[in-house]
């Protein structure tokens, strides 16, 4: 199988690079410098040439503040460039796989969402996913949508300089004190399991919108314990509440996602959050 990876230097797009070439497959790493995809003529130029029979897209901006502040660029990128990637894909009959977020909803369920509740998408950037996912499911005959959430990978994320795992470990060599949210409620998910997943559902034939996350859920004060502990930092942590701290941009405080479709498609668990988190901080940290 040919895979064109977009974003392959990225968080997730190394692990899937990893994944599916560890899987016997050929893969094609195509980093902005390779593709512009809010460029239609760049997109059909490198992909007509490569000739993907898969295309897994992690191309985004995700700097919430900044797609806030930049809501034009936010819309370019992730709305306008997925509806590139899903015109092409489709004329090249490829299969195109899109990457999404939790952040779509509004998080006034407070219990896990499925795939078939509504989305609310509460700031510019959950807006320009949504509209991606639109565009991902509606352009491309052969289309699928992964919706994620907290991930985390050996490979930080370049736009936002880590994540929070590498957030944490900064802060608590640093800091006197680390003070994290405790009412804010999501699922850490590692970029591997994602990438082991999407193979999986990729050789399974599934097309659609599924949720792809670990199960369980924790609060980003819970996320952090286990680091500190896993870690063995001493510095003091302390749980905040999101009201004590300046409101940059809108949250939903709950984003949790239950695989449902995955599940009942017959794709193998995925693992609860606290084990992957440790296993993950033991192999890369410890």
């Amino acid at each position: 199988m040919k895979v064109a990876v977009i974003g392959s230097n990225g968080q997730l797009g190394s692990d899937l690079v990893k994944t599916f070439m560890q899987s016997g497959n050929e893969v094609v790493s195509l980093t902005h410098s390779d593709i512009n995809i809010e460029d239609i003529t760049s997109v059909q130029k490198v992909l007509y040439d490569i000739k993907p029979e898969v295309i897994l897209n992690t191309a985004a901006f995700h700097v919430v503040p900044k797609c806030e502040d930049d809501p034009v660029r936010a819309f370019q990128i992730n709305s306008l460039g997925t509806l590139n990637m899903a015109k092409v894909s489709n004329e090249i009959n490829a299969l195109n796989l899109y990457y999404s977020t939790d952040y779509v909803f509004d998080g006034e369920k407070k219990s896990p969402y499925i795939e078939s509740d509504k989305p609310n998408p509460l700031n510019v950037y959950a807006a320009t996913k949504l509209t991606g996912e639109f565009f991902t499911l509606n352009y491309s005959l052969k289309s699928v949508v992964l919706r994620i959430s907290g991930i985390y990978g050996e490979v930080p994320c370049r736009a936002k300089g880590g994540n929070f795992i590498t957030t944490m470990i900064k802060a608590a060599k640093e800091k006197p004190e680390v003070k994290v949210v405790n009412d804010e409620i999501l699922t850490p998910t590692p970029t591997k399991s994602i990438a082991e997943k999407t193979l999986e559902i990729i050789n399974k034939e599934l097309k659609g919108l599924y949720h792809l996350t670990c199960e369980g859920q924790c609060s980003w004060y819970e996320f952090a314990e286990v680091i500190f502990s896993t870690l063995e930092f001493k510095t003091p942590l302390s749980p905040i509440s999101v009201k004590d701290m300046p409101m940059v941009v809108k949250r939903p405080t709950y984003s949790v996602l239950e695989n449902e479709k995955a599940k009942q498609s017959g794709i193998s668990n995925m693992p609860y959050w606290k084990d992957a988190l440790v296993e993950f901080l033991n192999s890369n940290y410890k």
